[in-house]
């Protein structure tokens, strides 16, 4: 089970420190992750984050950074400014930006990323260019397929939105070319093919598809959710040449991710260490659920200052906070409340034939704190056509074999 020394192992070896910066937002999207579907967040309060609050954390990890548990030479973090939407607090991200390029770490460089609705990238567009922004712009498509991003007075954004992107390519054709990539929420009014196609031949950009987040909806809002919601793998095969899209796409679609996944855990050739050459892998025990190590992939701070493992999971599973006050992180509060969480799941993992290539997080699962189960768990012919699935593929596409062992990478 999870020790207190596997919580500051991954803290000193944090990915992705992403703040949200500010709770206010100048779009009114119907399926926002914040809006009237869900209920597992903190009221909207147009809020801006504390400037010192987020000071105080940098410098606690940046202490763990340069202390003796850190595992590598030199390792990058992403910087991520996250909302409502970020642009909002700008004097925030500037200050955190030049904070972070005086700071004394010299075992860590820092790259910076948002993800905007670009309705204020006119304004700002030279200060993220300046800093190397990773920018990941918010399309749904066309402009109908993009219909349900509306501003505060029901104007609808895309025209705004086109317009900015559009100077920002004229004005900065290589920084749009290397740092600027596109996500799209699917739902009933588009389609992968249509995001796809437009973002595709208007940028000359594989845009990432995400579903409507299932977990946290509101009683009352579940058969409009249900309306609203389209399953992208469905979607994709429905396309006419789904075969190209799913190719160009790769890892962004849910067949190759599941194929390296599996290719992963099960392919016989994947070492984490040296040691693991020295020991039979189908004796090593695994954790229950495939939940993430608490911050192995990323540190997620909302603007309220609640610390969180990422953004997906409901405001209510915080593992610590931070203020003007300092930095309130109980490492081993921490790994009890995991290991608690493990022993719920512990008879159902340890009957389940996938646990080794297992994606479910256990934040989302039902009824956590009382009578968790998990609807990914796989008997034996379960998993016997799961495999059978993944080996299909790779029959199908024996290129994207050696594709995926070369060009994805693990950590």
């Amino acid at each position: 089970m999870i020790k207190l020394e596997n919580i500051i192992y991954q803290l000193s070896n944090l990915h992705q420190l992403t703040f949200e910066v500010t709770d206010a937002c100048n779009l009114r999207c119907k399926y926002c992750g914040y809006g009237e579907f869900y209920d597992d967040y903190d009221k909207r309060e147009n809020k801006m984050m504390s400037v010192d609050a987020a000071l105080k954390l940098i410098d606690y990890l940046a202490a763990l950074w340069n202390s003796e548990q850190n595992s590598s030479a030199k390792r990058n973090v992403y910087i991520s400014f996250y909302g409502g939407e970020p642009l909002l607090n700008m004097p925030f991200i500037e200050t955190i930006v030049r904070y972070m390029e005086r700071l004394d770490c010299p075992h860590r460089s820092f790259t910076f990323s948002m993800t905007t609705n670009a309705l204020l990238l006119h304004r700002d567009m030279d200060f993220l260019v300046k800093h190397r922004f990773n920018t990941l712009i918010s399309l749904d498509g066309n402009e109908y397929n993009t219909s349900y991003r509306l501003d505060k007075a029901g104007y609808p954004a895309f025209p705004r939105v086109i317009k900015n992107v559009n100077v920002l390519r004229e004005k900065y054709p290589d920084y749009f070319e290397q740092y600027v990539d596109f996500n799209a929420v699917l739902h009933n009014r588009n389609s992968v093919e249509e995001i796809y196609r437009f973002i595709k031949d208007k940028y000359n950009k594989t845009p990432s598809i995400g579903e409507l987040n299932n977990m946290g909806i509101r009683p009352d809002k579940v058969e409009l959710f249900q309306q609203t919601y389209r399953n992208s793998s469905e979607s994709l095969h429905q396309s006419e040449h789904y075969e190209a899209i799913e190719q160009d796409m790769f890892m962004k679609t849910g067949s190759y991710q599941s194929v390296a996944i599996f290719l992963h855990q099960y392919g016989g050739s994947t070492y984490r260490d040296y040691t693991d050459l020295l020991f039979d892998s189908t004796a090593v025990k695994h954790i229950p659920t495939g939940t993430c190590l608490p911050f192995g992939k990323k540190m997620f701070v909302t603007v309220n200052g609640k610390i969180l493992p990422c953004e997906r999971i409901g405001h209510q599973f915080a593992l610590g906070s931070v203020s003007e006050a300092g930095v309130q992180l109980d490492m081993q509060a921490i790994a009890d409340k995991y290991n608690a969480y493990y022993d719920k799941m512990e008879r159902q993992c340890s009957k389940c034939h996938n646990t080794r290539a297992c994606i479910q997080c256990v934040f989302n699962l039902v009824d956590l704190e009382s009578n968790p189960v998990c609807y990914g768990f796989m008997n034996k012919q379960d998993f016997e056509a799961y495999k059978a699935a993944q080996m299909d593929f790779l029959r199908k596409h024996p290129e994207d074999y050696y594709r995926i062992m070369e060009e994805v990478i693990v950590e």
